[in-house]
């Protein structure tokens, strides 16, 4: 580069030649930045509009200002959300059916509703005698099916209903508490009335010694059921009863394969008295899988022993469905979960960006939180169906070596229920998102508003009706926990009064255990409850709403739908007017253009019609090359029948678009700018004219050339105003001359005529060189004199002339 400095200091012919060179390195880095900008920008065009096609939302790009691109973005993330949405629905549903409900009820029917011979069924256990009748009759009875309706031997046993496979065998499992884990009373422990006692079940009171007649149930497998086993050795998960919550260890029993078998193991087991009073609970669990519909049931039939005496007998049907695919259904499903991965790592992307842009402000929307936590149970739900997948195949794997074991589906089948009710929760919540993206429209801002303005009220109404209720359950459970079932534990009472407020209850049992305290208890909770706190709280969202209501009413919309549609419609039937004016113009040309009647179209005849219509050269140039196949600048009849069939081909098209405009209308707002940009290539192809990405290109071009241009424009102005410094130089120069002869002529100290007359004479001439025009160089530049005059300096007094370039 050359310094501003270095060019004043050179003559004009050399800053002439530089400008020429300059002026041919800007043309030819013009034309090389113009060829990289263009790949740039087709790059980043490309790039930014791949991201704003996928990732573009409402709080990723500025949407404030353009109220097209808020109702753009709207709208592709309201479309992308409902195929999301119905993705996870199918996949939800896909794994639940109908058919679930009824093989649990059909199974519930045979184990619970059977009763043994003196009509007791499971749910009527009430003692150890209940339990070891029920137990070794109904129960055994359904779990092994051994002969036919006829009284023939079925050919495969370990099939209920001949259509459930009873996989492995059962186990019988006991938690057991210490002798002397409670203490008795010294009024009954010192008269020997009371000598042992039995707590309730925990972990501090768990009795593992053996019991009973241990020693005479080893085996060769080591199985003894009055041996303890560890929780390493069961396996079994944490059991949460009605009285306590129950380990994982235990006394372990497994059943036969056959009926007598294992009705000889609980004979066995009665007669030894294998429950007594330190039981506390015995579960018996066993895993059927159904080949018809693909679903397992682990059942778990649980009686309890609590210390108060008697048994409380209960049961846990899972019915899930551990191997997912097998069916072409299944498979379709399959397909649908992998779109779904898709979906949530895109979604998963969306928030990243969100965040990196918003940083914690993020989350300060809850619209923004319920996302994140959907997409958190997504990627929990993912890793489940992982392990799940991994962990079937290796159970069924081990049991199908070893049928005589009790196979491990309990924690499977607790972790499948788990998922299932996460799959349950992720979509209500995906559909509850859903006003989140239809919260444009002040219609539906209507519930959000009214629970967001009263949310105050609404805190302080909360305080004042937790206060009575907690008080009135309080009360109730004090009162009538011992006689009412509805109030017999804490838990119970607080959903008996948020029964009664839904109008469920049952004032005959409160009158029943308490005959003045009962009635007086229920009036007063309905008077303040019902009558007064619920209809404060009615109030205050009624008022609310109304207040919400009426400044909707005074509000627009975000954007209006049927705006957007409508000036979308105009514009396209705008378009399709335009292009089949084009060619109505074409065709009125070929009538016309004849002037000489011989049935040839000659390319001047055609230039001329057209030029009147206003095209360029280059256009009809390029649509009349198109036709002219023999390129003898003629269009003869059969080129011309070719280019009305043509024509007629695309006014027949044009047609057809504009009656499907309304479909076109309703496509989808973030491809219409595409759809708009090819449509105009489609036709710019179709008539050989300036396409769009041409146009942009000869743009550019142009504005290069403007700029290399101006950049000469200001360099000639640089030269004209150095060569007015240089006359105006002169001019001082002369004017300093002319004093220095008046000095001159003026001295005293100057007494020889001859010198002087010598010393004015020099001047003189010195001045007439400067009065000299300046030489113009053949190369069109200016050529400066290099002139230094001679210096004298009589006493002392110098003249020195310097260059005017070097002066600068």
């Amino acid at each position: 580069m050359v310094s501003n400095k270095e060019l004043e200091s050179r003559p004009v012919s050399s800053i002439s030649e530089h400008n020429n060179m300059a002026f041919d390195g800007n043309v030819m880095n013009s034309q090389t930045c113009l060829q990289s900008d263009s790949k740039k920008e087709k790059k980043q065009s490309i790039i930014g509009r791949i991201l704003n096609t996928l990732w573009a939302t409402r709080q990723t790009q500025d949407t404030k200002e353009d109220s097209d691109l808020l109702i753009k973005t709207t709208l592709k993330e309201l479309i992308i959300y409902i195929v999301f949405l119905v993705i996870i629905s199918i996949v939800t549903f896909g794994m639940t059916n109908s058919i679930n409900y009824y093989y649990t009820n059909v199974l519930m029917n045979l184990f619970l509703e059977q009763p043994d011979s003196n009509d007791v069924k499971f749910g009527d256990i009430g003692s150890i005698d209940d339990f070891w009748s029920v137990h070794t009759g109904p129960i055994l009875d359904g779990l092994y099916w051994e002969k036919l309706y006829n009284d023939e031997n079925v050919t495969k046993s370990g099939f209920i209903y001949f259509e459930n496979k009873l996989l492995g065998v059962p186990r019988l499992r006991q938690l057991r508490v210490r002798k002397g884990s409670c203490k008795v009373h010294s009024l009954f422990a010192d008269r020997s009335t009371i000598k042992e006692c039995y707590d309730s079940y925990s972990y501090f009171t768990e009795d593992q010694s053996p019991f009973g007649a241990y020693d005479q149930f080893n085996s060769t497998d080591g199985e003894n059921p009055f041996r303890y086993n560890s929780s390493e050795q069961v396996k079994a998960p944490i059991i949460d009863g009605t009285f306590a919550t129950y380990g994982r260890g235990g006394f372990v029993k497994k059943l036969g394969t056959k009926l007598d078998e294992t009705r000889d193991m609980m004979k066995k087991l009665e007669e030894n008295f294998w429950i007594d009073r330190g039981t506390r609970a015995v579960f018996l669990d066993f895993t059927i899988y159904n080949a018809n519909i693909n679903l397992f049931c682990q059942v778990r039939l649980t009686t309890e022993f609590p210390p108060t005496g008697g048994a409380f007998p209960s049961s846990t049907f899972r019915t899930v469905k551990l191997i997912r695919y097998v069916t072409p259904m299944d498979y379709f499903v399959l397909a649908c979960e992998i779109l779904c991965v898709i979906f949530i790592l895109y979604y998963s992307i969306e928030e990243i960006l969100e965040i990196r842009i918003h940083k914690l402000k993020y989350f300060k929307e809850v619209w923004n939180v319920l996302d994140v936590v959907i997409l958190l149970i997504c990627y929990v739900c993912i890793g489940f169906n992982i392990y799940r997948m991994i962990e079937v195949n290796s159970v069924l794997k081990s049991l199908l070596e070893n049928t005589n074991q009790y196979p491990e589906f309990d924690s499977l089948s607790y972790w499948q229920n788990q998922f299932n009710n996460a799959i349950a929760i992720t979509a209500f919540l995906c559909w509850i998102k859903f006003f989140k993206y239809i919260s444009f429209n002040k219609t539906m801002t209507q519930l959000s508003s009214t629970l967001g303005r009263c949310a105050k009220d609404i805190a302080g109404f909360a305080v004042m009706f937790y206060i009575v209720f907690f008080a009135y359950a309080q009360l109730g459970y004090l009162l009538f926990g011992a006689t009412v079932e509805d109030y017999s534990t804490f838990t119970n009472t607080l959903f008996t009064l948020f029964r009664i407020i839904l109008g469920d209850f049952d004032f005959v049992s409160l009158e029943s255990a308490s005959r003045y305290m009962g009635p007086i208890y229920f009036l007063s909770y309905v008077f303040f409850v019902f009558f007064v706190l619920l209809n404060m709280f009615l109030a205050i969202i009624n008022d609310t709403y109304s207040d919400v209501k009426s400044d909707i009413a005074e509000q627009k919309s975000d954007f209006e739908l049927g705006q957007y549609f409508k000036r979308g419609y105009d514009k396209i039937l705008s378009k399709m007017h335009i292009k089949k004016d084009k060619i109505a113009d074409i065709q009125k040309a070929m009538e016309v253009a004849d002037a000489d009647g011989n049935s040839v179209l000659n390319f001047d005849e055609w230039r001329v019609e057209l030029r009147k219509r206003g095209y360029a050269d280059a256009e009809i140039e390029a649509y009349f090359s198109k036709y002219d196949q023999d390129g003898d600048r003629n269009l003869s009849a059969e080129e011309q029948k070719i280019m009305k069939d043509d024509l007629k081909n695309q006014t027949k098209k044009i047609d057809s678009d504009m009656a499907d405009i309304k479909r076109e209308a309703t496509m989808s707002p973030d491809e219409s700018d595409e759809e708009d940009n090819d449509e105009d290539d489609e036709l710019s192809r179709k008539a050989n004219l300036v396409s769009h990405n041409e146009f942009n290109i000869l743009t550019c071009r142009v504005d290069t050339m403007e700029a290399s241009i101006g950049n000469i424009v200001n360099r000639i102005d640089s030269v004209l105003s150095k060569l007015e410094f240089i006359e105006q130089a002169k001019l001082k120069r002369r004017e300093a001359m002319a004093r220095i002869l008046d000095k001159l002529n003026d001295a005293n100290n100057i007494q020889d005529e001859a010198k002087r007359a010598q010393i004015q004479k020099m001047i003189q001439q010195e001045l007439e060189k400067w009065d000299e025009p300046l030489s113009v160089t053949p190369s069109g530049g200016l050529a400066s004199r290099a002139v230094s005059p001679p210096s004298y300096s009589p006493n002392n007094f110098e003249i020195r002339h310097k260059s005017p370039y070097r002066q600068q």
